[in-house]
C-alpha cells in the first residue's frame, strides 16, 4: 500500500511550461529572443533570490518582477513599461500551455494507484488551460487561488483543496516547483512536498526533488 492516497500538482513549471511566443512577446517585437539557457539560469537565481525574500510567508506576486528584471539586466536592457509589460504576460495563465510530450500519459499511470488533483496560483482561468492541453480530466478537483481568494503559501489554499479531495494532510503529497511557496506551503498544511526542479535550482539544497514527471512516477513505484 503507498503512503500517499492522492498527489496534488502545481502547473505552472510543474505540469505546463510558458509558451515562450506569448510569454516573452514584448522582447520579441523588439527582435529580442533570450535563449532557453538564459531563462534558465535567470529561474535558477531568481528561486534561490526569491526563496530568502518569502520568509514572512508572502504571496509571490513579487517573484516574476524579480525574474524579468535579472532578466533584462543580463540582456542589457533597462525600460521600466517593458519590465512591467513582460511581468503581466508571465501572470495570463493562457500563457502557460506548453505541455511536455507523455504528461498526460504518465498522469494517467498515476491516476491508476493515487487521486490526483490540481493547487494552482492562477487567475481564476486555470481549469480551462487544463481542458486546453488535454489534461484537465485526470484530476478530480482543480483549486485555482483567483476562485479561492488565497494564494500558496497561505494554507488556505492547501486546506480547501485537501477539503475538496475529503483527504487529510498526512495521505497526501504536494508536487511544486518553487520551495518558498510551493514545499513550505504543502509542508506548513502538513503535506509532504517534492519539488520537481527542472532548472536545478535546487541540486544542492537537500530538498526532495526530483527532475521529470517520468521520475516522480519511478520513485513512487519504489515507495
Amino acid at each position: 500500500m503507498h503512503k500517499w492516497r492522492v498527489i496534488f500538482f502545481d502547473v505552472g513549471n510543474t505540469l505546463l511550461f510558458p509558451d515562450w511566443g506569448h510569454i516573452l512577446a514584448p522582447l520579441h517585437q523588439r527582435g529580442v529572443y533570450p535563449t532557453t539557457e538564459q531563462w534558465s539560469s535567470v529561474e535558477r537565481k531568481t528561486k534561490q533570490e526569491f526563496d530568502q525574500l518569502i520568509h514572512d510567508g508572502k504571496i509571490d506576486h513579487g517573484f516574476w518582477h524579480i525574474f524579468h528584471s535579472r532578466m533584462l539586466a543580463e540582456l542589457g536592457i533597462q525600460d521600466k513599461d517593458l519590465l512591467n509589460a513582460l511581468v503581466g504576460t508571465v501572470r495570463i495563465s493562457a500563457n502557460w500551455c506548453a505541455i511536455l510530450p507523455g504528461t498526460r500519459d504518465i498522469l494517467q499511470d498515476l491516476g491508476k494507484d493515487f487521486e490526483l488533483a490540481v493547487i494552482s496560483n492562477a487567475d481564476g482561468k486555470i481549469a480551462d488551460v487544463l481542458r486546453k492541453c488535454g489534461i484537465a480530466d485526470c484530476f478530480r478537483t482543480i483549486t485555482d487561488s483567483g476562485i479561492v481568494g488565497h494564494e500558496k503559501p497561505h494554507r488556505a489554499i492547501f486546506q480547501t483543496a485537501l477539503h475538496s479531495m475529503n483527504a487529510a494532510p498526512g495521505e497526501s503529497l504536494y508536487v511544486g516547483d518553487l520551495y518558498s511557496v510551493d514545499y513550505v506551503g504543502a509542508t506548513n498544511a502538513g503535506m509532504q512536498g517534492v519539488l520537481l526542479d527542472v532548472c536545478g535550482a535546487y541540486r544542492d539544497a537537500g530538498f526532495p526533488r526530483i527532475e521529470s514527471l517520468d521520475e516522480l512516477e519511478m520513485l513512487l513505484a519504489t515507495l
